[in-house]
This record gives C-alpha cells, structure tokens and sequence, in this order.
C-alpha cells in the first residue's frame, strides 16, 4: 500500500530545536503520513530524492535565512518561516518560541495542499484543523508522572514527592524509544529528563512533551545544573531548558528542598 511522504528541508534552528525535529520525523514512520529530511545527496545505491523539498523550515534567525528572500521559491515547495520578517512568498509563518503542535499541524496540511494542486481533492487548507492526538488534550489530562534516565537516589526523593503531591502513577523509563511509546499512551501532568543520562535524547523528549502536554509541567535533572557551575554555561543550560519547554532546572543529586517548592505547584 503507498504510503505518502513529504520531504523536509531545514535551514538553520538550535541544535535542541533539530533534535526535537528528528524525534518528529522518527515519530511519523508508524503513521499513515510521514516526513523525511530532504537532502539533495544520496548515498551510493540508495534511491534518488525529489529535486526539491516539498516543505522548507527555515528559521528566520540564522545567518542562512536572507537567501530566502532572494532566491525564488521552487514549484509546489511550501515556506514554513519561524520568527519576524518573513518573506512575502511564506505559506506559514510561525512565531517564536516554536509550539511544536502547530508545526506538526502545518507538515500535515502541506500533503493536502499538495493534493489540491494535484486536482486530487477540492478544499480549503488556509485554516487546519489541530492535527494532534487527545492525548494531548485537557480531557484526557490525568495526574500521572513520567520519570527519563532518573537514576535509583533521584527517583526515591520524587516518588515521595510525587506521593504528596498526589501523583501515584509514576512511569520510570531508560531509553529513548519507550519514554516516546509511553507519550502516545498515556497521559502525563508532571515529567523529570536526566539531562546527564546520554542513553537518552533528554531534550529532544523534553521538547516533544512540552508539545504533546502543554498543560504539563517538566523538570531537567542535572549535575552542572547546580550555583557552582560557572555563569555561562548555566545560562545556556537555562535557555536550553526553556526552549525546551523545561519548567525548572534542578541539581543532581536531587534534594528533597530543592524539590518540595516545585511539587507543591502540581
């Protein structure tokens, strides 16, 4: 059975904003519409890719965005453009910081714009309608946590912290891929990404839970994340954590003070 596929171009974005893409175009292949990362090479004996992207993110900005203002835009290619002074040939455009539903939101009506300029179906593609799961959605909201590469002492101090605060559904996973499958599952009101475990794409899932439960809230566990740590490289950990959707930022190991202030707001 065929399968549609839309071809993603990107131009600049955080490397945090790039991981939350891949977790995106990884996450479409068990769905009846997938994304792929365009890219005009291929490796040897592997099968040729469309000419151009159907679909261009580009983030306003990166140094590489002016080209697209200049540089005419391909038959059929749709410009999803994130920030200010978009061009005017931009289908979509984006405000920042990036709310990941809407992005997936507008992929997906790029394969029905595709289908009206094809002749195949007869419709209005200027307003989609939210594309995302109920998961997602308040009705589905339930108190339940979702513990990612939270080592045995971290995970006693926020089960208990949790239990308070009841929260008695707690999910403890090691690995990318069933902190993902759990996401679609289930409905979450509280997560903990140990930013320190690099068995795990801590931001990438971050990202995608802030998109999947806006509602919710995260934490980010992290030995740097601590006073000592020096100013600059803890203020780019704080902006991570906030691109990422991250509510607070705490030090491993967790203590349960530095905790309690943050459970109390559950």
């Amino acid at each position: 059975m065929f399968k549609p596929r839309i071809f993603v171009g990107v131009v600049g974005f955080s490397d945090v904003e790039r991981h939350a893409l891949n977790t995106v175009f990884r996450l479409s292949e068990d769905r009846d519409l997938s994304y792929e990362p365009w890219s005009p090479s291929v490796a040897a004996g592997a099968q040729a890719p469309l000419a151009t992207a159907q679909v261009l993110l580009v983030d306003g900005q990166s140094a590489e965005a002016v080209l697209t203002h200049a540089l005419e835009r391909p038959p059929g290619q749709r410009l999803i453009w994130f920030g200010v002074d978009a061009p005017s040939h931009a289908w979509r455009v984006q405000d920042r910081p990036i709310v990941w539903s809407n992005v997936l939101r507008d992929l997906d009506a790029v394969h029905a714009a595709c289908q009206v300029d094809s002749g195949y179906l007869d419709l209005d593609i200027t307003l989609p309608a939210l594309l995302v799961s109920d998961a997602g959605n308040s009705s589905a909201f339930e108190r339940r946590a979702l513990l990612v590469g939270v080592d045995a002492a971290d995970a006693e101090v926020l089960r208990s912290g949790l239990t308070q605060a009841n929260t008695p559904e707690i999910d403890v996973v090691s690995n990318t891929d069933m902190a993902v499958a759990l996401m679609g599952r289930n409905a979450y009101s509280f997560a903990v990404f140990n930013l320190d475990d690099h068995q795990v794409d801590a931001w990438a899932l971050a990202q995608l839970f802030s998109t999947r439960f806006p509602q919710a809230k995260s934490f980010a566990l992290s030995e740097t994340g601590g006073g000592l740590w020096d100013w600059w490289n803890r203020r780019r950990m704080l902006r991570n954590s906030k691109q990422a959707g991250v509510s607070a930022l705490l030090e491993r190991p967790l203590q349960a003070r530095d905790l309690t202030p943050w459970i109390d707001q559950l």
